[in-house]
């Protein structure tokens, strides 16, 4: 969509992508774009990651192209991108401007059009926030991550090359590159891995964390529990849920074991998805 015929945004960092930005989301019209101030913070969307969750089109502006701007200044040069702008959504702790001074109040002094201030939304009295989020991923809790995402948290990146004894002697795994993303508390998860450009997810066992049991090294694995996969160069990890915690094994055969037990609880919690 050209930028000229956008007349309805949402402005904020948006990193996550999660159930309260979705909120100001559903306040544009058909003419509508997200304007995402890129702080170089967003490690559960960074970068384009952010489009995956919307049909809207982004427009980005790092901070640092626009944090020098009084609050009249900065609206003057959304005038300019958006020439026929009537519209204007943000959240309700909405801060723009040079020290952040300026708020969602001042806004609709400075913008002649309508300003369309969203409120705190909660789940089970608890308001929703990015950072809520990255904390109930660092403990490993998966599912109040998703909850307050309103998708399953996912990491993408490229195929490389893992220690080598996964297909020999324990199980074959796609072992990923994945910059820019918060990785969850280490341990073993239920998942969904879709390999290149598939649409398709498959089921899987996701390892994520230190390989203390053989030579220490941090990696991420997704075992695909439907069969082998040939020829992948990249692959999306989507978490469902943790099963256990990452421990150290005095044995291969005793991890072997491990992820046998780990694939039987994988395939028992994602039976309940329609895939």
């Amino acid at each position: 969509m050209a930028l000229s015929k956008i007349d309805s945004i949402a402005i904020g960092g948006f990193d996550g992508m999660h159930i309260g930005h979705q909120q100001l989301f559903a306040q544009l019209g058909k003419h509508g774009a997200i304007v995402v101030i890129e702080t170089g913070y967003a490690n559960l969307t960074p970068g384009r990651e952010r489009e995956k969750h919307t049909h809207y089109p982004i427009v980005y502006y790092p901070l640092d192209d626009i944090r020098h701007l009084e609050g009249e200044e900065f609206v003057h040069h959304l005038l300019t991108q958006f020439p026929h702008l009537k519209k204007i959504v943000v959240g309700y702790d909405f801060h723009f401007g040079k020290d952040r001074r300026y708020s969602h109040q001042d806004l609709k002094g400075f913008f002649a059009g309508e300003v369309c201030v969203i409120e705190q939304v909660t789940i089970d009295n608890d308001s929703v926030h990015s950072h809520k989020i990255r904390a109930k991923l660092q403990i490993g809790d998966i599912h109040g991550a998703n909850r307050f995402l309103g998708h399953n948290y996912c990491i993408s990146g490229n195929v490389i090359t893992g220690q080598g004894i996964g297909k020999k002697e324990l199980v074959a795994t796609l072992n990923l590159e994945c910059k820019g993303f918060l990785f969850p508390e280490e341990g073993v998860y239920a998942a969904l891995t879709r390999v290149n450009d598939e649409e398709h997810f498959s089921p899987s066992v996701v390892f994520v964390g230190h390989r203390i049991t053989t030579d220490g090294t941090y990696a991420i694995e997704s075992h695909v529990l439907n069969g082998e996969i040939e020829s992948a160069h990249s692959a999306t990890i989507c978490f469902v849920r943790h099963l256990r915690k990452n421990q150290k094994f005095e044995t291969l055969e005793l991890l072997k074991k491990a992820i046998e037990t780990d694939i039987l609880s994988a395939k028992n919690e994602l039976s309940r998805l329609s895939l």
